[in-house]
């Protein structure tokens, strides 16, 4: 699954084409390493999403393309 769907579908940034500008912008990491909107996430992958001063790092756990509101949250696991 694109990085910027998986962004959109698992409700971390609320719209495909932020996603997609967070993506272009630099602010978004895949295995510690730069993520294009058209790169491929997998189960294991660990994203990193930096919003100014914060930052909040998940893995990936499942790249379903449809998911329910209530499962969503499912589809990753916060990095402490």
């Amino acid at each position: 699954m694109r990085v910027d769907k998986f962004l959109k579908v698992s409700r971390l940034i609320k719209r495909r084409s932020v996603a997609n500008e967070a993506c272009s912008g630099d602010r978004v990491l895949i295995n510690d390493k730069a993520a294009k909107p058209g790169d491929r996430v997998k189960v294991g992958d660990i994203i990193t999403l930096r919003f100014g001063s914060n930052t909040l790092k998940v893995e990936v756990l499942s790249t379903e393309d449809h998911v329910t509101k209530d499962a969503a949250k499912d589809m990753y696991r916060a990095i402490i």
